[in-house]
């Protein structure tokens, strides 16, 4: 199985219990469309630190960034476009409704995933940190430039969290080259990911694992 399938079926899995089934069939619907980025991005980090992890224990981590992140680009999306205002019909409330609904439930399932690993507290700072830049994009003197570079935010600071929750999956740091990496993964996304093969370099993985390796050095001198 590759690692876009493993990080895909495992968000599917976390979700497979939510009722009711309409909400449960547009969340897996939305997983099945989405670019797993995020969490291909934990998978590879884990293998590039421990090559022989069994990536089956990872999974869960994987699949607790993807929906984070899911979660808070959908919400991201509504904001955006605001369907109560600019569709001011019955159905169309509902199907916001609904979004809004599948946000949260994305958010809350991605944490449960992560609570009781050493990623549930850059989890949070992720989610508080989209609450502070969206407020800071909504301000009225906020130019176009800004509120683009705000959005960015959400990107980088998923592939910050996939590293952090990767390396964690293997008892390795995070130190703040690898964070820096993961930053310049995210630097030409816009708005989005692509699909994980287009926005992970091959080299990924041996790039983390150098980074790790220089980053231990330093600590043994």
């Amino acid at each position: 199985m590759d690692d876009a399938a493993r990080a895909r079926d495992a968000a599917r899995e976390a979700l497979a219990d939510v009722e009711p089934e309409q909400l449960r069939e547009a969340l897996d619907s939305r997983i099945g469309d989405a670019a797993v980025t995020p969490g291909v991005l934990a998978l590879v980090t884990a293998r590039a630190l421990e090559p022989e992890v069994d990536l089956g224990d990872v999974a869960d981590r994987a699949a607790g960034v993807q929906l984070i992140y899911e979660g808070l680009r959908l919400t991201r999306t509504v904001a955006r476009e605001e369907p109560w205002v600019t569709a001011p019909t019955a159905a169309a409330d509902i199907d916001a409704d609904m979004e809004i609904l599948a946000a949260d439930v994305l958010v809350s399932r991605g944490f449960s995933l992560l609570a009781c690993t050493d990623a549930a507290r850059p989890a949070v700072d992720v989610v508080r940190a989209f609450g502070r830049d969206q407020t800071l994009r909504d301000r009225e003197d906020a130019d176009a430039e800004t509120a683009a570079a705000l959005d960015r935010n959400l990107e980088v600071d998923a592939l910050e969290l996939a590293v952090v929750a990767g390396a964690t999956a293997v008892g390795g740091d995070t130190p703040e080259e690898l964070l820096a990496y993961a930053r310049d993964l995210a630097a030409d996304c816009d708005g989005e990911f692509p699909p994980a093969g287009s926005a992970l370099p091959e080299a990924t993985a041996d790039r983390i694992a150098d980074i790790s390796e220089r980053a231990v050095s330093a600590t043994d001198r």
